[in-house]
């Protein structure tokens, strides 16, 4: 019991944040998205990783660090819903990247966990520019169901994996349309009859899993591990996540999930907006990057950049989402286009905040700036939305980040051709 008591409190000490820092960042102007809704010359008070109050009049703490933040906005920081950040290092180099598998056509009990790079020197490129979340998920490589994604935050590594996977485990990822035909036999139709036969096969093992340990039963065309991580998307315990573009590929991944019975998100979605009152109507959420408007391919003809701002009208939900690693951050710059094309500014902004703190089942924590959540706080020195806008403080978990990465230190280096150079960089 001692020992038990002893680890407990360790493992408590390694949870709290590196610093015990009181902050207060007075006189902005606040986008609490929650409750409180806007604040004009706004005080929010930082202290244990967490926020401790957020409001027009609230007294700051005795010892507390100020932070003048007078004509600045403040705002959560930023989250990006699909990305492969921790996964992806330089694309061109095959032992960088850890986002796909090439052996199979079912990897559901791939996790993306076991290979994630916290160290990644595109964290602090991405966490300068305010985002402070992101969901890293599989990418699908030669898998008609790629794996399992994380959430995490771009803190840093300290305390092991337990301190920046914030969840494990978050959904399955698999793909339809173009690329799901590729895998499951060179049709769209054989694409969902192989994720069909997945599920039937996942859900005869969960029946008979005795019979087939004792080799009774038929063999499957899953492992035991597939089936095994299937069983929670079956259940509806977790979510799956199908990249789908064009909209009929949509309309088939709604008949799905209703046929079987799955709580499902959309991914992509280039040509949602033609079919958003069917979204809207089976209440499935959307992950867009809002900077596609090209006809890249076939299934994408329809791509514009008023998909968001169409899917808002309809009253289908949906967050931001750039599917990279190192550019995560221009995830701000497609707000930005949204709203120049017709997508209320407010509700953009919701879209890497609020929204999918709600869609993954961390709202309680992250998302918006309440009294006891999370302290992902970013302090601007204009409009986020604005690509000339640039961070001058972020916060994650009430701890100040750095604002340095390894593309400003190349800036600095070289920005002054007669600075104080390295001797092998000297003429």
């Amino acid at each position: 019991a001692m020992r038990r008591k002893m680890i407990l409190s360790l493992l408590a000490l390694l949870s709290l944040p590196p610093s015990a820092e009181t902050v207060a960042i007075v006189g902005a102007k606040v986008y609490t998205l929650g409750p409180a809704g806007t604040i004009e010359n706004g005080t929010v008070v930082i202290q244990d990783g967490k926020i401790r109050a957020v409001g027009p009049n609230v007294a700051v703490p005795d010892g507390a660090r100020r932070i003048d933040a007078r004509g600045k906005m403040v705002t959560p920081g930023l989250m990006d819903s699909l990305s492969r950040l921790g996964l992806v290092e330089i694309n061109a180099v095959e032992g960088t990247r850890d986002a796909r598998t090439e052996n199979d056509t079912i990897t559901a009990a791939f996790d993306v966990v076991e290979a994630l790079n916290p160290r990644s020197i595109l964290i602090p490129v991405n966490r300068v520019e305010g985002l402070t979340r992101a969901v890293v998920a599989p990418a699908p490589g030669k898998s008609l169901i790629a794996g399992q994604g994380a959430l995490i935050h771009l803190g840093g590594p300290d305390g092991g994996p337990a301190n920046y996977v914030v969840k494990p485990r978050l959904a399955m990822f698999a793909v339809l349309g173009e690329g799901g035909m590729g895998f499951g036999g060179g049709s769209r139709a054989a694409a969902l009859l192989r994720l069909r036969e997945a599920f039937a096969d996942a859900r005869d093992w969960a029946k008979n899993r005795q019979a087939y340990d004792q080799g009774e039963r038929r063999e499957y065309s899953l492992s035991r591990l597939d089936l095994e991580a299937l069983q929670p998307v079956l259940k509806g315990e977790m979510t799956l996540v199908l990249g789908v573009n064009r909209a009929s590929d949509i309309e088939a991944a709604l008949r799905l999930a209703k046929e079987e019975k799955l709580k499902i998100m959309l991914a992509g979605a280039a040509e949602a907006w033609i079919v958003a009152d069917q979204i809207a109507a089976a209440k499935v959420p959307v992950l867009i990057s809002p900077i596609s408007n090209l006809p890249e391919s076939f299934e994408s003809l329809g791509s514009t950049l008023e998909n968001a701002a169409r899917l808002h009208r309809a009253g289908v939900t949906f967050a931001f989402m750039t599917g990279d690693a190192h550019n995560s951050r221009n995830i701000r710059q497609g707000a930005g286009i949204a709203v120049a094309n017709g997508l209320p500014w407010e509700v953009s902004l919701a879209a890497m905040t609020s929204v999918p703190a709600r869609l993954w089942g961390v709202a309680d924590r992250q998302g918006s700036l309440e009294p006891g959540k999370d302290a992902d706080v970013v302090v601007w020195d204009g409009d986020p939305l604005e690509i000339t806008s640039f961070p001058e403080a972020v916060f994650i978990r009430g701890v100040q980040m750095p604002m340095d990465s390894r593309q400003l230190e190349l800036r600095d280096r070289y920005k002054d051709v007669g600075g104080a150079t390295p001797p092998a960089y000297r003429n």
